[in-house]
């Protein structure tokens, strides 16, 4: 099978897809569109076998508080509010789960990321990872931190987890080409 990790086009048929979680599908199907080409909030990226969509990340520029980092990552930068990359959403299709199109679609983001930090300032990647992909991430080097504000009441809460950029090179590069490679 032949990967393709490509922006998401609006001649692209979502309806298919279904990742098993509802709140990612819906997303999917009836928000990432607009976010991207009406809103300009994110891009979404797909990772296409032929014309068949089997998994999705959606990235957007963020920032972070620096009060919320862990005390060693405070004090390697500076005091004001850091540029960041948010990894908004990824999902991979029931079909194609445990096929390292996750980590594919994750190596992607982080390889934007590092191409962010060169072209605009960028000093991470920022993720609300949910209780049950928490693992998924801790095992690129995602730490998590603290909540300062927003918190959900009455729900699981995902849990932000940041990795710094200085922990991307090493991993970024690897298996990962340009926003129009294959992975």
């Amino acid at each position: 099978m032949s990967l393709r990790i490509r922006r998401l086009e609006p001649s692209d048929d979502r309806r298919g897809f279904s990742s098993g979680n509802p709140d990612l599908d819906r997303f999917f199907l009836r928000f990432a569109g607009q976010n991207q080409f009406r809103h300009h909030l994110g891009v979404t990226y797909v990772a296409v076998a032929g014309d068949v969509i089997l998994g999705f990340v959606t990235v957007a520029p963020s920032e972070i508080v620096i009060d919320a980092l862990p005390e060693a990552r405070r004090r390697q930068l500076p005091r004001y509010p850091l540029p960041v990359l948010r990894v908004a959403r990824l999902a991979v299709a029931e079909s194609a789960q445990g096929s390292g199109i996750g980590k594919a679609l994750l190596r992607f983001a982080l390889d934007l990321a590092c191409r962010t930090a060169e072209e605009i300032g960028c000093v991470g990647v920022v993720v609300d990872a949910k209780p049950e992909a928490q693992a998924f991430y801790r095992r690129y080097g995602f730490e998590p931190f603290a909540v300062l504000e927003g918190a959900l009441l009455g729900r699981p809460e995902p849990v932000p987890m940041f990795l710094p950029l200085s922990a991307i090179p090493r991993r970024c590069l690897a298996g990962t080409e340009s926003p129009s490679g294959t992975a």
